[in-house]
C-alpha cells in the first residue's frame, strides 16, 4: 500500500486519476457513470479532478460498472485515507497559493524527485539564510511578519520531504552558473555550498552540476521537477512540474513525461559524475 506519510493531497489527486482512467477504459460515459449512482454528471466529473470523494457505496457501485471490481479492496483504502489525512501545510494556508497544494502533496508523497536547476539551488537544498533572501528578492512589498512566514514553510517543505521516514531518491542536476550567485551574501553563499556537500553525501542524494563549458543545452527552456508516485499506482508514472512566477503547471500523460525524462538523462550525460561534482562544491565553497 501507498506509504503512511502519503498527502491526504495527493491521495485525493492519484484516486482522480485512477478512477478517470477506469472509467474511460471500461468506454462508460460520465452520464452513464451518474446513472448508475443515482447521481449528477457534476459529482462525477468533481470526484474525477479531484474536488470530492463518493461514498463508499458508490465507489464500489461504479467499480462494478467500470468492470474491475478487483480494484475495490485497493480504492477505498486510498479513499479512506485521503479522507482522513492532514496535509503538512495546513498552518501555513495563508501563504500557499492553490495551485502549490497539489505540488506539495505530490512532492512530499514521490518515491523519487528528478529535478533540473537552471537558475538557483532546489528549494528543498536552501538554507535558511539563502531562503530570507530569496524570499525577500522575490517578495520585496511583503511585510516582515509575511515573509517570515513564507521562509518558514521553506523549511517545513524540506522537513515534509528530506525528513520523512522514508526518503524518496532525489536526484538534482543544477547548472553552474546557479551556484556563483552569492544569494544573501558571500558567507551565506559558502554555507550553501557546504549544506550542499552535506547533503550529496547521504545515500538517497545525488547531485550533478552541468559545467559552463557545456555550451548549448537542453536545459536552457527551464527547470522542471520529475515526481515519481509509489509503484502501487500501476497506471500513474508520476508527473512533471514546470514553475512560473504565476503558477505551477502539471504535465501526467506519458507522453510528456517521456519527453522530460529523456531531456533529464541527456541533462545527467552532460553533468559531472556525482562525485566529480561534490568534489565541485567543495572546491566552490572553500574560494574567498
Amino acid at each position: 500500500m501507498v506509504a503512511p506519510s502519503a498527502s491526504p493531497t495527493a491521495l485525493k489527486w492519484w484516486f482522480a486519476v485512477e478512477m478517470r482512467r477506469l472509467r474511460e477504459a471500461s468506454g462508460v460515459t460520465r452520464d452513464q457513470a451518474a446513472a448508475a449512482v443515482m447521481g449528477s454528471v457534476a459529482n462525477i466529473g468533481h470526484m474525477e479532478i479531484g474536488r470530492t470523494l463518493p461514498k463508499p457505496l458508490e465507489l464500489q457501485k461504479l467499480l462494478e460498472v467500470y468492470g474491475v471490481p478487483d480494484r475495490n479492496e485497493f480504492l477505498q483504502e486510498l479513499r479512506l485515507r485521503a479522507k482522513r489525512g492532514r496535509d503538512w501545510w495546513v498552518g501555513f494556508r495563508e501563504v500557499v497559493p492553490d495551485d502549490w497544494r497539489l505540488f506539495f502533496g505530490l512532492e512530499a508523497s514521490a518515491v523519487q524527485i528528478e529535478s533540473w536547476n537552471a537558475h538557483l539551488v532546489p528549494g528543498i537544498f536552501e538554507t535558511r539564510e539563502t531562503a530570507q533572501a530569496i524570499t525577500r528578492a522575490s517578495r520585496p512589498d511583503s511585510d516582515t511578519a509575511v515573509l517570515d512566514e513564507r521562509v518558514e514553510l521553506r523549511m517545513s517543505r524540506q522537513a515534509a520531504v528530506l525528513d520523512r521516514e522514508d526518503p524518496p531518491l532525489i536526484w538534482a542536476v543544477i547548472a553552474e552558473p546557479a551556484l556563483h550567485w552569492p544569494v544573501g551574501g558571500d558567507a551565506a553563499h559558502r554555507a550553501q555550498l557546504a549544506h550542499l556537500v552535506d547533503l550529496a553525501e547521504r545515500p538517497n542524494i545525488e547531485i550533478q552540476i552541468l559545467p559552463v563549458s557545456t555550451g548549448a543545452h537542453l536545459g536552457a527552456e527551464g527547470s522542471f521537477n520529475i515526481l515519481s508516485a509509489p509503484p502501487e499506482l500501476q497506471h500513474y508514472a508520476g508527473c512533471v512540474t514546470v514553475e512560473d512566477r504565476i503558477q505551477v503547471r502539471y504535465y501526467d500523460d506519458p507522453r510528456q513525461l517521456a519527453t522530460y525524462r529523456n531531456d533529464l538523462a541527456r541533462l545527467k550525460i552532460q553533468s559531472l559524475k556525482p562525485g566529480e561534482s561534490t568534489a565541485h562544491l567543495h572546491r566552490l565553497a572553500k574560494e574567498p
